[in-house]
């Protein structure tokens, strides 16, 4: 592990630097032009116009992460879509936020209706995340589907070159992997765009390199890819 950690210096770690917010106490989040309007949005708390904001993004887009940031600075509850029930509402709302996670999976109209309610009664407010619009829910209760058209929208777009860039430095970093700007970007013109398959990817060039003793190199990446996706998906 040492000799990787020795190597040359990470010319990709200050040519890709994008800025940094702290997350759980632990992790970043990398803001870049894909997800700016949706930071924007979080930011504006607790000045959202309706108090209820639908953070939209597909997998791996930084939904959950972001929507962590915000538990973290306002203190907000949190409870995935399946778990909501309206037995469950009034403890919510007492503590002035709270984030329903992967709305509308198994979810009880009833209990996100009375959610939504008591959450502007109490003058708290609500951060849906989702993977798709409130619109293109399949929703029953006409009602909610009243409420939703009045909550704020905000969309997580899938990660731009720049942000998959940065995603990708810091991934290889905390695992002590030295990886060069022209290896970077042919991962991102090849690989699929998005965070969850960035973390999956670099798991396993680190785990090959370290099992075969050898670098990273455009062959170990292309045979890495070709695991996860059909190879005729991939240029040589």
């Amino acid at each position: 592990m040492s000799n990787r950690a020795e190597s040359a210096e990470r010319p990709a770690q200050l040519a890709f630097r994008l800025p940094i917010r702290p997350a759980m106490g632990r992790d970043d989040f990398l803001v870049a032009p894909s997800n700016q309007a949706a930071v924007n949005a979080i930011d504006r708390w607790p000045h959202w116009r309706s108090r209820v904001l639908v953070l939209v993004g597909p997998e791996g887009s930084g939904k959950s992460h972001l929507a962590r940031v915000w538990q973290a600075t306002a203190k907000a509850a949190l409870i995935p879509s399946p778990e909501l029930s309206q037995e469950a509402v009034p403890l919510l709302v007492a503590s002035g936020a709270v984030i329903l996670e992967d709305a509308p999976f198994q979810m009880d109209e009833h209990a996100l209706f009375h959610l939504i309610n008591l959450t502007k009664e109490q003058r708290g407010h609500l951060l849906i995340t989702a993977r798709d619009y409130p619109a293109q829910w399949d929703i029953r209760l006409p009602d909610l589907a009243t409420r939703l058209r009045a909550a704020e929208l905000a969309e997580l777009a899938a990660p731009d070159d720049a942000l998959l860039r940065a995603v990708l430095v810091k991934l290889f970093d905390d695992r002590q992997l030295r990886v060069g700007v022209d290896l970077l970007e042919y991962m991102i013109t090849r690989m699929e765009r998005s965070g969850a398959a960035a973390r999956l990817l670099v798991e396993r060039l680190d785990r090959a390199s370290l099992e075969r003793k050898a670098p990273v190199t455009r062959a170990l990446i292309r045979e890495i890819i070709a695991m996860s996706e059909p190879e005729s998906q991939h240029r040589t």
